[in-house]
């Protein structure tokens, strides 16, 4: 590392001479989504031999789980970790404490262009750090929007698209909010990376001997069930309301439902004694969270898919599978826009009709998120960053 000369530029206040900065790039994930979506750019930056560090924040992990995931998309274990974020409960305590972690390895690495990839609170916190060091930041999935200020997803997506140098954004829906706001970074139309790691861990899933034997149900004949988010699975009704909905469907279906219950999820069952509740409804069959390739392999041979995640919207469309989701909006717009999800809240029967019509749709559509190549397109724009 360079020295600073003292008579060209004083250092600020955090101890940073700009120019000096280090020509790589640092990777910030947190959740399972973000290291998916960005999976593709850090191998991406391995293949081209681009110098980079990976930082873990520490909001999903499981040390077990967490070592596993990385094994399964064949990453390797990130050069940086925060411990004890998962012990802040709150989004303040927990984005503040990210914050301050990412905040000192900057400072140490100090590296000139920070990525991150979502909404999640690590990327808030990422995003933040590298904007106040004034390192070059760039946003991948940029521009999305449900428009619902109700989710902590929503604030954390605006504030990090209005602080960004660079915005990746998916798709024309994507540029059109990003325009509207007219937000300060340069917009550029990269595709989401998403779909490079959808289809690239998907075919290995699929690959694996006896696939049907190892998931225990036969393809096309089960629907799938994921449900996570704040404002369903913390509010008693919402939640149950969209269990009896799915629980509807499926007997109406004729068609078995798997329900990958999150951890969050299984705490709010427990706290609203649902649980026993849950058991006797018929169609709904609870199994524990799987792993990503087990889960995009269940995706990939189901028959419908329910589910209140935005990724799970993503992953229902890029493999032709009909979604319904359980909100009453979504940031995928898109996918409303070509048939490929339905919106239907936590009222039962809008539940029942959704899975209906959407039992009865062709899946053919183009998938609006981009052709595979975003990683690459992503990369091009840091090397030029670096230069």
């Amino acid at each position: 590392m360079s020295t600073t000369n003292p008579n060209e530029t004083p250092h600020d206040k955090d101890g940073l001479y700009r120019p000096d900065l280090n020509p790589c790039i640092a990777v910030i994930v947190g959740t399972r989504p973000g290291i998916v979506m960005l999976g593709p750019v850090i191998k991406e930056l391995e293949r081209r031999a681009i110098d980079h560090f990976v930082i873990h924040t520490g909001q999903h992990y499981s040390p077990n789980m967490d070592a596993q995931f990385f094994a399964d998309i064949a990453l390797s274990a990130p050069q940086y970790r925060i411990d004890g974020t998962a012990a802040h409960t709150t989004h303040g305590a927990q984005t503040a404490h990210m914050l301050s972690g990412i905040e000192d390895i900057l400072l140490q690495a100090r590296p000139r262009m920070v990525l991150v990839g979502g909404d999640a609170n690590s990327n808030l916190a990422g995003a933040l750090a590298a904007r106040k060091l004034g390192m070059t930041l760039g946003h991948v999935e940029a521009g999305e929007r449900s428009f619902d200020w109700s989710m902590p997803e929503e604030h954390n997506r605006r504030m990090i698209d209005h602080i960004s140098d660079y915005l990746f954004v998916t798709g024309e829906n994507a540029v059109g909010n990003l325009e509207r706001e007219g937000v300060q970074g340069a917009i550029v139309r990269s595709g989401n990376p998403i779909v490079d790691a959808s289809r690239e861990f998907s075919r290995l899933a699929l690959a694996r001997p006896n696939i049907e034997e190892h998931l225990g149900v036969a393809d096309r004949r089960y629907a799938i069930l994921t449900m996570h988010r704040q404002e369903n699975v913390d509010n008693p009704e919402r939640l149950q309301g969209a269990l009896q909905g799915v629980s509807d469907a499926a007997v109406a279906l004729g068609i078995p439902t798997l329900f990958f219950v999150h951890p969050r999820t299984q705490k709010r069952l427990e706290e609203f004694s649902l649980l026993d509740w849950l058991h006797d409804c018929p169609g709904i069959e609870l199994r524990e969270p799987a792993g990503y390739l087990d889960f995009l392999a269940y995706v990939a041979r189901s028959a419908l898919i329910f589910t209140d995640s935005g990724g799970v919207q993503q992953e229902a469309c890029i493999h032709g599978i009909n979604c319904v989701t359980l909100r009453d909006n979504t940031e995928w717009v898109e996918t409303i826009d070509i048939g490929a999800n339905r919106l239907a809240g936590c009222e039962p029967m809008a539940i029942v009709d959704a899975a209906k019509d959407a039992s009865a749709t062709t899946c053919k559509w183009e998938v609006p998120f981009g052709d595979g190549h975003a990683a690459a397109r992503i990369v091009d724009c840091a090397v030029e960053v670096l230069k």
